[in-house]
C-alpha cells in the first residue's frame, strides 16, 4: 500500500546562517534509509562546512543560485537547473546570492549525520 506523507518535520540544518530543511522522506520523517528528499531554503549569504559524505546528493535548483565547491573549483546551479555530488567526494554548498535558493535535495541512501563527515569548524 502507499505511503502517504502528510507533512514534512523540519530538521536543524548547519551552517552560518538559519537555513530551512523539510524532510518529507528520510530517516527523521517517514524512518526511510533508502532515499531522503528535503525542501530546502538558504538565505543569500548561507554557507555549510564542506563535507565527504557516503551517499550521492541529487539537487534541482527552483529559485535563486546554489554555489557548489568541489575539490577542482566551484560552479553555481542556478533555477531549473540540477547538480549531482558523488559519494566520497568533497563538496560544500553556498547561496552568496542575494536572493538565496531555493532547492530539493535527493540523497541516495538518506542522509544522516553519521555519513556525512562534515569538515572540522
Amino acid at each position: 500500500m502507499p505511503t502517504l506523507i502528510a507533512r514534512p518535520t523540519r530538521v536543524e540544518a548547519a551552517g552560518n546562517k538559519p537555513k530551512l530543511i523539510d524532510e518529507y522522506v528520510g530517516r527523521v520523517n517517514s524512518a526511510t534509509e533508502s532515499a531522503s528528499i528535503a525542501h530546502m531554503r538558504s538565505p543569500a549569504g548561507w554557507s555549510e562546512p564542506g563535507q565527504k559524505p557516503d551517499f550521492d546528493e541529487y539537487t534541482i535548483v527552483l529559485t535563486g543560485s546554489l554555489r557548489v565547491e568541489h575539490a577542482g573549483g566551484a560552479f553555481d546551479v542556478r533555477a531549473g537547473q540540477a547538480v549531482i555530488a558523488h559519494r566520497g567526494e568533497w563538496v560544500r554548498y553556498s547561496s552568496p546570492e542575494p536572493e538565496g535558493a531555493e532547492y530539493i535535495a535527493v540523497c541516495l541512501p538518506a542522509f544522516s549525520l553519521a555519513t556525512v563527515h562534515r569538515d572540522a569548524v
